[in-house]
């Protein structure tokens, strides 16, 4: 069986106490009381007809309902969670207001086995942290592409 592939864009900034990156805390009922390992780069799933850019740029899209930024692209590379998943992301310099974002939703029976369905935001909040921060919130199989920001804006 083949995993599933995702594919993201990280926004970073660049602040006077140094690079802050933009992650999303992932939506519905799993993740409505976990911090950490609960937030993730903004990405999601694509097939094999589709290349990895494209659906960084389309999840970008969808997630937070707006375009995906222009500018120099930095290839991060690709990690494996724990699920089997395999997660593509670039790192784009761009700056965001938080507040501007429109989550896209997706739908899910719950409770459980209740025969109910409900729609939750993919990702319902969205905020700046510096990297330190972010290491201690993010997926941990992500925490590799923050190691690379790092590496790339020295």
């Amino acid at each position: 069986m083949t995993g599933k592939r995702s594919a993201g864009l990280l926004l970073y900034r660049r602040t006077d106490d140094g690079p802050e990156v933009l992650l999303g805390h992932m939506g519905g009922p799993f993740f409505a009381r976990r911090d950490a390992g609960a937030w993730t780069v903004p990405k999601g799933e694509y097939e094999p007809d589709e290349t990895a850019w494209d659906a960084a740029r389309r999840e970008f899209q969808e997630e937070l309902g707006l375009p995906p930024p222009d500018g120099e692209a930095v290839p991060l590379g690709e990690v494996t969670q724990k699920n089997g998943k395999v997660v593509t992301a670039w790192a784009i310099e761009a700056d965001l207001d938080p507040a501007t974002v429109v989550p896209g939703t997706f739908e899910m029976e719950w409770p459980p086995k209740s025969g109910r369905r409900q729609e939750f935001p993919e990702l319902d909040r969205v905020e700046w942290f510096s990297l330190d921060r972010a290491g201690e919130l993010i997926v941990p199989a992500q925490a590799a592409f923050l190691e690379r920001l790092a590496e790339h804006s020295h």
